[in-house]
């Protein structure tokens, strides 16, 4: 009995040191992803800013660049380049000397120079509406990192508390446990509490760098705003006007204009051909009509269709593609938008009964930590109701931050930009 003792002695100061040296160091992931609050940033700001640095504007910016050059092509007056062409010809005898010098211009097809010009301002419009919905994206992108970076937050605080609760427990046991008012198992007891709490923290806060990481990671930066709290917007369905469905709206209109000017091309482009033909002899040869003549002339192919279906189809077949990608999206929007109604209705109601479990939590554990002062309920007992009113108190404030996280959401599925 006296070597159980002796050893329980032991094994309670090494715990003991143990726990309080953890608690102290503040234990903390291998890598710490500093945070900045930045109360001049609103979301919107940080939006705009993460667009900036977005790895699509590449992309985008290349869309504007072949959309500027499809506009210049149509303002031309001619459909290419010019054709400058000059033959000599020389009689064997070497007496004559024919030169043909002529221009070839090659002429937009009735209506297609027209219908060129709609395909570059379809192509620019689509560019711009192309810009709006990858702002969108990005927006999202924000908004989730921001509430998962919140959610995490709140969890590595309540670690913390639980860590300052369960030290002052501990060391409330070890008094009663000098005057011999518990056993001295029950040091055990508290020290592995407080010991699982410390775990827990370092995994919470593990999971907080990681949300921190992923949200300087989207925006290129560490800093965030002040507030990001939104507003319920007024929308209760997916609109037509939804930047996601306009953008790809924009681009099957694009893709039609681009069919309509390549098929008014036809079996090719006509072209005007203008030339100088002149006939001189070397030695008064009487076969020369020793003059210049001019000449014009107009060059008109025809029976092209089975050359140029082709390129049509897969015109047609990148078409089909779009429209059906655009009923797939519009699939997608209106489940997106019921989940994030739903999520925020189911929010709301559990965050009611969220804050009403809290307050019956907190008021039964203040009870058993009186009876547990007056020696009515083993610590077991306890640490059972603690654990409870803990949960209950983190529930709560998770909830909370989680209905404010699916209005954010909700926002962000009708296609509402941050303000």
């Amino acid at each position: 009995m006296f070597i159980l003792n002796l050893f329980l002695k032991v094994l309670t100061v090494f715990l003991l040191a143990a726990a309080f040296a953890l608690a102290e160091t503040k234990p903390k992931v291998a890598h710490n992803d500093p945070i900045e609050i930045d109360k001049s940033l609103t979301l919107a700001s940080v939006v705009d800013l993460t667009m900036e640095k977005f790895p699509d504007m590449a992309w985008l910016k290349a869309l504007e660049e072949e959309a500027v050059t499809i506009r210049q092509r149509g303002e031309k007056w001619t459909y290419g380049p010019m054709e400058a062409g000059l033959r000599f010809q020389e009689a064997t005898s070497g007496t004559l000397h024919y030169v043909d010098a002529s221009i070839a211009v090659p002429l937009w097809n009735l209506g297609q120079r027209d219908a060129e010009q709609k395909f570059g301002i379809k192509a620019e419009n689509s560019v711009e509406l192309l810009a709006t919905a990858t702002k969108l994206r990005v927006a999202g992108l924000v908004r989730g990192a921001l509430w998962d970076m919140e959610l995490q937050q709140v969890r590595y605080q309540q670690a913390r508390a639980e860590i300052d609760i369960f030290e002052k427990l501990l060391a409330k046991v070890e008094r009663r446990v000098e005057l011999g008012d518990l056993p001295r198992s029950d040091v055990l007891l508290a020290q592995t509490e407080l010991l699982q709490k410390l775990s827990v923290l370092t995994q919470v806060e593990a999971e907080l760098m990681h949300a921190r990481k992923r949200y300087s990671s989207i925006t290129q930066q560490n800093k965030i705003p002040g507030s990001y709290h939104e507003k319920l917007v007024a929308i209760n369905k997916i609109e037509f006007n939804h930047p996601s469905f306009v953008a790809i709206n924009s681009q099957i209109e694009r893709k039609h204009a681009e069919i309509k000017a390549f098929n008014l091309q036809g079996s090719g482009q006509t072209s005007l051909v203008v030339g100088v033909n002149s006939d001189r002899p070397s030695n008064r040869d009487i076969r020369s009509n020793n003059t210049e003549s001019f000449n014009i002339g107009v060059n008109i192919p025809f029976g092209g269709h089975a050359y140029y279906a082709p390129q049509v189809a897969a015109l047609n077949v990148e078409l089909n593609n779009l429209i059906a990608n655009r009923e797939q999206l519009y699939r997608n929007l209106e489940l997106a938008h019921h989940e994030a109604e739903h999520n925020m209705e189911v929010n709301e109601a559990e965050l009611e009964i969220a804050k009403e479990l809290k307050r019956v939590a907190e008021e039964h554990l203040g009870m058993m930590e009186l009876s547990f002062s007056v020696g009515e309920i083993n610590l077991m007992d306890l640490l059972k109701v603690q654990s409870r009113a803990q949960q209950a108190i983190l529930n709560a404030k998770e909830r909370a931050i989680m209905l404010d996280r699916d209005i954010a959401l909700y926002n962000q599925a009708v296609g509402v930009l941050p303000r």
